[in-house]
C-alpha cells in the first residue's frame, strides 16, 4: 500500500470544535490534582496568579522539589527540556513560584502559589500569540543525598534512583493577537502491531498560537462516494511543535481512494490536505 499523490493543502472553512478537559493524574508517593496545563489569556504588562495541588498518596511524610524548563516536541517523539527561558517562546522568566520546596503530610495537600508577570514586549518586539514553559514538581527519595526526612548516613553509598515527575505547562496567551496555522509534514500508509492499516500523517502548529485541534480523514472512492470518516486524537500543539497522529482506517477494501485530511482547530481554523492512496 502506498500514497500516489499528494495535493495542496486546503483553504480554511468553518466548522465547529468542542474540546473538553479536566483530569487527575498519579503518580506513586505524589500525585498533581487538577489539570497538567494552565492556560490564561493576558495583556502585556498584566500580572496574574494561579495554584498547584500537590498531594500525598501515601500514610508516610514525602518531599519533592520544584524548578522551571523550557518544553518543545516533535512528531518524531521527542521532547526537549530546555534550560529556562532559553526557548523564543518562553514565559519561563516571567513566572515566579512559592514554594520550591516541599514536605508533604501523609495524605495531604500542600498548595503552591504562581504568578505570572507578562511584560510590556519581548526583546523590544510586541507580545503575540502563546508563550509557554514548564513547572516540574520532583518527588525526592528518602535515599536521595537531597532528602530531609532521613538521617544521613556517613558512608558514600552508590545505587540507581528512579525518579518521578510532573511537569505543569504555564501557557500565557496574548489576548486578541496571534493566528492560528498547520503545515503537513508529510503522510504515509503504515501497518499497526495487530496488522491494522493506519494513516501516519505528521503536522507542525507553524503559527504563532497554540490549540488542540480535532483531526479526521474522510475517505472517497472513484466515483466521489464517501466510505466513511476516521477520527485521530486531540493533541495539544503550540508554535513551532509538531506530532504524529496515528489514524486507523478500518473496514476499507483494496483500491484507490481519496483521502481528505482535517484538522479542526476553531472557528474558521479549519486545514486540510489531499492525498490519493492505495490499498
Amino acid at each position: 500500500m502506498r500514497i500516489l499523490t499528494r495535493a495542496h493543502a486546503l483553504s480554511p472553512f468553518l466548522l465547529p470544535c468542542i474540546v473538553l478537559l479536566g483530569t487527575e493524574c498519579g503518580l506513586a508517593q505524589v500525585s498533581i490534582i487538577g489539570d497538567l496545563s494552565q492556560d490564561r489569556d493576558a495583556r502585556p504588562g498584566e500580572s496574574y496568579s494561579g495554584s498547584i495541588l500537590v498531594k500525598n498518596d501515601t500514610e508516610e511524610p514525602q518531599e519533592a522539589k520544584l524548578y522551571q524548563t523550557d518544553y518543545l516536541f516533535s512528531f518524531e517523539g521527542t521532547s526537549n527540556y530546555a534550560e529556562a527561558g532559553s526557548t523564543p517562546r518562553s514565559n519561563a522568566r516571567w513566572v515566579s513560584f512559592s514554594p520550591s520546596s516541599l514536605v508533604i503530610p501523609p495524605q495531604g495537600i500542600v498548595t503552591v502559589n504562581y504568578t505570572v508577570a507578562v511584560p510590556e514586549s519581548l526583546a523590544g518586539k510586541p507580545l503575540a500569540g502563546s508563550y509557554w514553559s514548564m513547572l516540574m514538581v520532583e518527588g525526592i527519595s528518602k535515599e536521595s543525598p537531597e532528602s530531609s526526612l532521613q538521617e544521613k548516613k556517613n558512608k558514600p553509598q552508590m545505587g540507581v534512583r528512579q525518579t518521578l515527575r510532573y511537569g505543569i505547562q504555564i501557557a500565557s496567551h496574548i489576548a486578541g493577537t496571534g493566528s492560528k496555522s498547520i503545515r503537513f509534514i508529510g503522510a504515509k500508509l503504515v501497518r499497526g502491531n495487530q496488522g491494522e492499516t493506519l494513516l501516519q500523517v505528521d503536522l507542525e502548529d507553524n503559527g504563532t498560537l497554540w490549540f488542540r485541534p480535532d483531526v479526521y480523514v474522510e475517505l472517497f472512492d472513484g466515483k466521489g462516494i464517501s466510505k466513511g470518516k476516521f477520527p485521530g486524537h486531540t493533541y495539544r500543539m503550540y508554535p513551532g511543535t509538531s506530532v504524529r497522529q496515528m489514524i486507523e482506517l478500518a473496514g476499507i477494501a483494496k483500491g484507490t481512494y481519496k483521502a481528505l485530511v482535517v484538522v479542526d482547530a476553531g472557528g474558521e481554523n479549519v486545514f486540510g490536505a489531499q492525498y490519493t492512496l492505495e490499498f
